[in-house]
């Protein structure tokens, strides 16, 4: 299975037609942590450096009466009498503050992923110390406190400007797992440069080595059948190993005597693990500003980090789920490794971003389930009715234009919703508005958009409409003339054009203009991915 599930994500939790009991081998989530901040989304000009332009992703503040009526029917349904009795504290202690009803959201998301993995399946929780001692009492409650396997600190920064505190650099992932019997990769990092000077010393022809013991010491005891002359050489405690396989070690060039007569074993550079992973995270840097990684997500986390979580905890062709998927890094990382993934996001913003990550990465040919967004014209227009801004970010991605900032703004283009960008030449950069209307449309509506373009002077405008325009709009549409490309083939374009939600959903309407820029940066390209669709 491979899909990109749109919505809220308790909804889909809890269908258990998507997620059945046990059915989920590993999960990720980096929700929101109650920062009570703003994030915006930042875009990528062609030259790789951040745009000016932004756009509102998420807002991270809580409140109880949004929470309220989930909380209330979390208590009276939640079948683990000690999770109620802890969320009821909470409540007793924290009121109708923002923290409960932060805790109000997790709490049925968390039991509901604990309910979809399996007995052998493992659950990373991403957060920072806002939250992080409530989420931990949670997951007590939900898993078991015996269920807990350890509480990873990640470096996520090498500094930061605090006043009158300690420096905070670091976010936590606490690891649970459903039963005993979970999956475990043991995974090792590279030695360091000072241990491998101080310990690597010598050096042959196949390469730098150590000398380890091979004969017992006097805390490990005799052993009777590991007694026995080599070589001359008899230890008082015997040998670490059975006659045959010194023999071979010794054949093989692996045994070094010291001048005082002392056998030891080379152990190579080149042949060693490495170090265990370590629950303090110093080697995976974050995402640096202008990194060839970075999407222009608020939150992105290093995609090394989540490919060392999902290669530790499970294996080629187990399912993981992040059901706060945002741009799409445990994704990317699943879909590197073998693993089939589901992911679910409330923002249309995020649904798009991440389909343009997978489209870069793996190519065309990679083909997942989309669910929970219009797939034909009475879900649009259904779309149009429930939420005017979620219809307009959907509708934007119809034909992949960048979305503007939410609410307008210093700068904005004002009646504008979107933009497509494009080259004439290598400078010179112009822009195609793009005005969505989900309502009824007018003649009005037309020369409004190409008065924005002229004052604004864009090479051309879309007005994409729920409604079919009326054949004064056409006109009108027609008469704005047409705009002539320098260098793309010396063609014309039309300065207006009118595109419906319904013809862009059948394919029977394009966006007729010079090739357009991705907004968002490009995403690095892994390689081809399997021609197959997995579905549940």
């Amino acid at each position: 299975m491979k899909r990109l599930l749109f919505g809220d994500n308790l909804k889909w939790l809890r269908d258990t037609k998507i997620f059945p009991d046990a059915s989920v081998d590993l999960v990720y989530l980096d929700p929101p942590f109650n920062s009570n901040a703003d994030y915006n989304v930042l875009f990528r000009e062609i030259t790789g450096e951040a745009s000016q332009a932004q756009f509102h992703a998420f807002t991270d503040t809580w409140t109880w009466a949004d929470a309220a009526e989930t909380y209330n029917e979390f208590i009276d349904t939640c079948p683990k009498v000690a999770v109620v009795d802890l969320m009821q504290s909470f409540y007793s202690f924290l009121r109708g503050s923002p923290m409960m009803a932060y805790l109000a959201m997790m709490a049925p998301r968390l039991l509901e992923l604990h309910r979809a993995l399996k007995p052998t399946g493992s659950l990373y929780l991403h957060c920072d110390p806002t939250a992080s001692h409530y989420l931990r009492l949670v997951l007590d409650g939900i898993f078991g406190a015996a269920e807990f396997r350890n509480e990873i600190v990640w470096q996520r920064t090498s500094s930061h400007n605090d006043s009158r505190k300690w420096s905070a650099v670091n976010d936590t992932i606490f690891f649970y797992s459903k039963t005993d019997n979970y999956t475990w990769n043991p995974a090792f990092t590279a030695h360091g440069p000072k241990y491998v000077a101080d310990f690597y010393t010598h050096q042959d022809q196949r390469g730098a080595y150590r000398l380890d013991h091979i004969i017992r010491s006097a805390s490990m005891g005799a052993r009777p059948n590991l007694a026995y002359k080599y070589k001359g050489y008899t230890p008082q405690w015997g040998w670490r190993m059975v006659k045959e396989k010194l023999e071979a070690l010794d054949a093989d060039g692996r045994i070094e005597w010291s001048k005082s007569g002392r056998p030891y074993l080379k152990r190579y550079l080149h042949e060693q693990k490495g170090t265990p992973v370590k629950s303090i995270i110093t080697d995976i840097p974050p995402i640096g500003a202008v990194a060839a990684e970075r999407l222009g997500y608020p939150t992105q986390k290093p995609q090394a980090l989540l490919e060392r979580i999902i290669a530790v905890s499970s294996n080629p062709g187990d399912v993981v789920l992040d059901p706060f998927c945002g741009c799409g890094t445990t994704i990317h990382a699943a879909e590197k490794l073998g693993r089939p993934w589901i992911g679910i996001d409330v923002t249309y913003l995020a649904i798009n971003l991440i389909k343009r990550r997978l489209r870069d990465a793996f190519g065309d040919e990679l083909q997942f389930d989309e669910r929970g967004q219009p797939t034909d014209f009475p879900s649009a227009k259904r779309l149009a009715e429930l939420d005017k801004f979620q219809f307009q970010h959907w509708a934007l991605s119809l034909v992949e234009a960048r979305p503007l900032r939410e609410g307008g703004g210093k700068g904005a283009d004002r009646g504008v919703d979107g933009l497509l960008y494009f080259y004439e030449g290598k400078d010179e950069r112009r822009k195609i508005f793009v005005q969505v209307k989900g309502g009824g449309v007018n003649r009005g509506d037309v020369t409004q958009l190409l008065g924005d373009m002229n004052n604004q002077k864009a090479a051309g405008g879309i007005l994409l409409t729920l409604e079919k325009p009326s054949k004064p709009m056409r006109q009108e549409a027609a008469e704005a003339g047409r705009y002539q490309s320098k260098v793309w083939h010396q063609k014309d374009y039309p300065k207006i054009q009118l595109l419906t939600i319904e013809g862009l959903l059948a394919k029977t309407e394009r966006v007729d203009a010079p090739p357009q820029l991705n907004p968002f940066a490009k995403a690095q390209r892994e390689g081809k991915a399997e021609k197959q669709t997995h579905l549940i």
